[in-house]
């Protein structure tokens, strides 16, 4: 399948190339819920959310965004029923295998965040192979937060900090914000600049704590296997028409659509 063409986002948005973020990370809920609406199992629910997955991912990378980051397994999803966790497992090996090619052909570079003790071995082997392949890419970096949890992620760059000073490779007054970033799992990212949350829910769930610091957040009340490529685009819009100030005073110039030349 060759690599669809970009788009412009003038064209498609009425909003500037630099109006778009170059991070998006997105709470994906409402699986649950769209297949009970539906008396469906569960399952089929993860496996439609699968399905907007990949609308959402190929639509970011022909927007030109640098960095999708999805929420696709949180740390306390353990918690759940046995049977609904190994489907999900067995959903996200199925899904590396079955998005291989479309990742390559998009020039897509997968990348984890999160621990990868505890996931299973299937999981493992796929996510491997398929980062490796993809690791030359240039295009949007999808990350996914497999296993992941925001405050393991800051304890466990605490630890790796404290090592390093223990062993005089750092002193502890060179440790600033850019350092401890540097020992977190999206090390090399940019910060998220919009968090999306479907399902009208309205929590953090301990996803990227210390990253969205500055970042919009947008929730709509769309269950996540209904989102899609419109949705996607009134958030984007959204994002664009706000004035980010990061604790200034002076609002950015307009991201909107710009002005035609003179003459």
């Amino acid at each position: 399948m060759p690599t669809l063409p970009a788009l412009d986002p003038v064209e498609v948005l009425g909003i500037t190339r630099a109006a778009l973020p170059r991070h998006i990370a997105i709470i994906m809920d409402g699986n649950g819920r769209w297949a009970r609406q539906r008396d469906l199992p569960r399952i089929e629910g993860h496996r439609r959310g699968s399905a907007a997955v990949r609308e959402i991912v190929r639509q970011c990378a022909r927007l030109g965004i640098e960095c999708l980051t999805l929420y696709s397994f949180s740390a306390e999803n353990w918690r759940r029923p046995k049977e609904e966790v190994d489907a999900l497992m067995t959903l996200c090996a199925q899904y590396l295998i079955g998005e291989r090619q479309e990742i390559m052909d998009n020039d897509v570079r997968l990348r984890q965040i999160g621990r990868r003790d505890g996931l299973p071995e299937s999981v493992l082997r796929e996510l491997e192979e398929t980062e490796r392949i993809s690791q030359d890419n240039r295009g949007l970096t999808l990350c996914l937060a497999l296993n992941y949890g925001s405050r393991i992620e800051i304890i466990h760059a605490i630890r790796t900090l404290a090592e390093r000073v223990q062993v005089g490779q750092l002193q502890p007054d060179a440790i600033d914000e850019e350092v401890f970033s540097a020992a977190l799992d999206t090390a090399g990212l940019p910060d998220p600049d919009l968090v999306i949350r479907t399902a009208d829910e309205r929590r953090l769930s301990n996803f990227l704590l210390w990253q969205i610091s500055y970042a919009e957040l947008y929730v709509t009340p769309v269950l996540w296997p209904d989102f899609g490529v419109n949705e996607l685009h009134e958030a984007l819009v959204s994002y664009a028409r706000r004035e980010r100030r990061y604790g200034a005073v002076e609002p950015p110039q307009s991201p909107l659509r710009p002005p035609p030349a003179p003459g």
